[in-house]
């Protein structure tokens, strides 16, 4: 019995990412607001019934897209972090970096950012994901220990990191990952001293 509804919800599940996997390629070739619930089933090769039984509409889809992605995002930033540790930026590696390899391995999502016509909500919804991190996951020690409002660099180290992601994106992921992590590992060394995770 337990086997068999572990099979149902892993094929629901599958069931449903197909769907998701079809909006994203749906609005990429006609923008989020031309899609209809007709155009999913068929790109994802399914029925309208099967649609139904997941979703109530495509704004459902769209919210369940969203919000599966970015909490994703916020589990992956302390993936190699275990909670009250502080780690120097000194120590930081392109393994550990987990939120930038989430990224990469999600890369035909977070294209969507480059879309006027896009997921509701998602040119706010990524940034604002990132500060969340920033703040709620983290304590930060700046370089020599300098007093600064901790807020504020919360927000201007996000944003920063999310400017670059942004570069990245526009440029088609041009940049290997590695590079990439580890550039931006050398600029956080530039101004954080070390970190502490604080846990989700």
């Amino acid at each position: 019995m337990e086997h068999e509804q572990d099979s149902t919800s892993r094929r629901r599940n599958r069931t449903k990412e197909h769907f998701r996997e079809a909006l994203i390629r749906l609005i990429k070739k006609k923008g989020y607001h031309a899609v209809t619930v007709k155009d999913i089933v068929e790109e994802a090769a399914y029925n309208r019934s099967t649609f139904y039984f997941h979703y109530q509409d495509k704004i459902e889809l769209a919210e369940d897209l969203l919000d599966r992605m970015f909490t994703g995002l916020e589990n992956a930033a302390g993936m190699n972090y275990k909670p009250g540790r502080i780690t120097s930026t000194k120590e930081i590696d392109v393994p550990s970096f987990s939120l930038i390899a989430y990224i990469y391995e999600n890369k035909n999502f977070f294209e969507l950012i480059e879309y006027e016509d896009t997921l509701p909500g998602m040119h706010t919804r990524f940034p604002n994901a990132i500060l969340h991190i920033y703040k709620k996951q983290f304590e930060f020690k700046t370089i020599n220990d300098m007093h600064v409002n901790m807020d504020y660099f919360k927000v201007y180290t996000a944003f920063g990191f999310y400017g670059l992601v942004r570069e990245l994106i526009a440029k088609d992921f041009n940049i290997p990952e590695e590079q990439f992590t580890k550039e931006v590992i050398e600029l956080s060394q530039t101004h954080i001293h070390s970190f502490k995770y604080i846990g989700r």
